[in-house]
């Protein structure tokens, strides 16, 4: 009976795990609390599609905010297609005139064509031609279609030329990362089981009972905290995986289930790496992480210099190093992974003039700043510790 009973559990474990991981894998379980409000972008976005499709019309609109904050999906990419010839090549099979023709065609069959052009900065570069073809073709001929342009740049209709910019709509939706307590909720919308799930009711209710005591326990807005700290997006809490630590004897969740997902999720390898770090190399990094502090959106070697500089006047610091040291330790950083560029224009500059971000987090770095016997003093104190420790 007792072999029986624990059979029993463990098949009903094995399938709320694949209901869970179900719910976790399908976009539309993951976005539809984004539906719930008239008053989020998702719920615009939807409209201005939707009314366009309805009343016929031709719309366009930017995306705009940080990466990893939940603009739309890829339809061009910016970085692949810059070139104004070769992203009318991938829109189409021809040319201009081709993608005029299909907007004419499609607007005589009364269908909508709809473009998202993501990295849409970049193709505010150049000549601008693929924009003007396409934004002057919607004004002169009977077509029916939305452009949605994706960029990480809050400026990006700035960089439009001035016949371009006459001919887009000024609207923009601006999206920020989400908060430690929308990123709590999507958690319990994914992580709990339907009431009309396949799973016994009475399970399903014991569960989802353990599910709400967890996240309303302190230990539990500690792991969150963690988790965020490295990635705030909606694509590393996907890839927590806490449903394969359930207890399969009695197919609950518990606090232990969040912690072994949350180590499993920490980047041990760059820990690693942080660990036999020189200590100019550490002064590069903590400048860069108090430049991204101060939110600067972009910043070089320059930029790190002058901060490194500012640093040393401020703290009366032995530590000062030549610009020629300094910038072989910020290419081995490069070499190390620990850091990289922002992104992938301006391969023919200069790297001191590349903008380049942090790969680490500032409480990994904390972290390792607090293990490593050889640093100073003054780099403690140069890391808000109360916020990160």
């Amino acid at each position: 009976m007792a072999a029986a009973a624990a059979a029993a559990a463990a098949s009903v474990a094995s399938q709320a795990q694949a209901v869970l991981r179900g719910r976790l894998c399908d976009q539309a379980v993951v976005h539809s609390a984004l539906r719930s409000s008239p008053d989020t972008n998702y719920s615009k976005l939807k409209y201005l599609v939707a009314s366009s499709v309805s009343e016929a019309c031709n719309n366009s609109v930017l995306l705009l905010g940080p990466r990893g904050c939940g603009k739309a999906a890829i339809r061009l990419n910016g970085m692949l297609h810059s070139d104004d010839n070769c992203a009318t090549k991938a829109s189409s099979d021809d040319n201009t005139e081709f993608m005029i023709d299909m907007l004419r065609e499609c607007g005589l069959a009364h269908k909508t064509i709809i473009f998202v052009l993501e990295e849409f900065d970049l193709f505010a570069q150049g000549k601008q031609r693929l924009l003007y073809s396409l934004l002057d073709a919607m004004q002169s001929l009977t077509s029916q279609a939305v452009v949605i342009g994706v960029s990480c740049r809050l400026d990006a209709d700035q960089l439009l030329e001035k016949r371009v910019r006459s001919r887009f709509s000024h609207r923009k939706l601006l999206f920020v990362p989400s908060s430690v307590d929308s990123l709590q909720r999507l958690m319990e919308h994914l992580l709990a089981l339907p009431e009309d799930s396949p799973l016994p009711t009475k399970y399903v209710r014991e569960y989802n009972a353990r599910i709400t005591s967890i996240f309303n326990d302190k230990k539990f807005k500690g792991i969150l905290s963690s988790l965020t700290d490295a990635d705030a997006t909606t694509s590393h809490i996907l890839r927590f995986l806490v449903v394969s630590y359930m207890d399969i004897d009695s197919g609950l969740l518990s606090m232990q289930s969040f912690m072994n997902a949350l180590s499993s999720m920490q980047r041990q390898p760059k820990m690693d790496s942080l660990q036999d770090l020189s200590i100019l190399e550490l002064y590069i990094l903590v400048c860069m992480n108090r430049l991204e502090d101060k939110e600067k959106s972009s910043y070089n070697f320059i930029t790190i210099m002058k901060e490194y500089k500012s640093v040393q006047d401020a703290y009366k610091t032995s530590d000062k190093y030549s610009h020629t040291v300094c910038f072989r330790a910020f290419e081995h950083l490069l070499d190390r992974e620990l850091i990289s560029f922002a992104d992938n224009r301006g391969r023919n500059q200069a790297l001191e003039y590349r903008p380049v971000k942090l790969l680490i987090s500032s409480r990994e770095l904390a972290e390792s700043l607090k293990l490593n016997t050889t640093c100073p003093a003054v780099l403690q104190k140069l890391l808000d510790r109360e916020r990160y420790m």
